[in-house]
């Protein structure tokens, strides 16, 4: 029993560091994600636009799989730092990629359109997965 707790007490720092960094990272790509779209989400959903619900919830999910895969597989705060970065970068690629093939993506949420919001939701998805199989990998 000494050892779990001495396990505890010395992998729990390390556990919250890693567990803080990852959520700031989270915190900053949606942020981030928010300024780069064109349209204001927040608002839109504050309106009842279901459309700007789905995407956003594509967005958080879509950076919060790829880091908690990170979180779990990393050896150190950098591993989380850098593929953080990795991950957000993908989210805004997927999204103007989206918006590319499915013409005008703000127009299309702001009208609360469902079918291009679970779409662009569903590549975010899709990305994440593979996102975080890489990170596991």
């Amino acid at each position: 029993m000494d050892a779990v707790i001495q396990s505890l007490f010395a992998g729990f720092p390390v556990l919250i560091l890693h567990f803080l960094v990852t959520v700031a990272i989270l915190s900053a790509g949606v942020a981030i994600y928010l300024f780069a779209t064109p349209y204001h989400e927040i608002r839109l959903i504050r309106a009842g636009n279901t459309a700007a619900a789905v995407t956003l919830s594509g967005a958080v999910v879509g950076l919060a799989v790829p880091l908690a895969f990170c979180m779990a597989a990393s050896v150190n705060v950098f591993d989380i730092l850098i593929w953080g970065a990795v991950t957000v970068a993908l989210q805004i690629l997927v999204y103007r990629v989206v918006d590319f093939l499915l013409k005008d993506i703000p127009a299309r949420v702001e009208a609360d359109e469902i079918g291009p919001a679970i779409v662009l939701s569903a590549a975010k998805l899709g990305i994440a997965a593979i996102t975080a199989a890489a990170v596991a990998g």
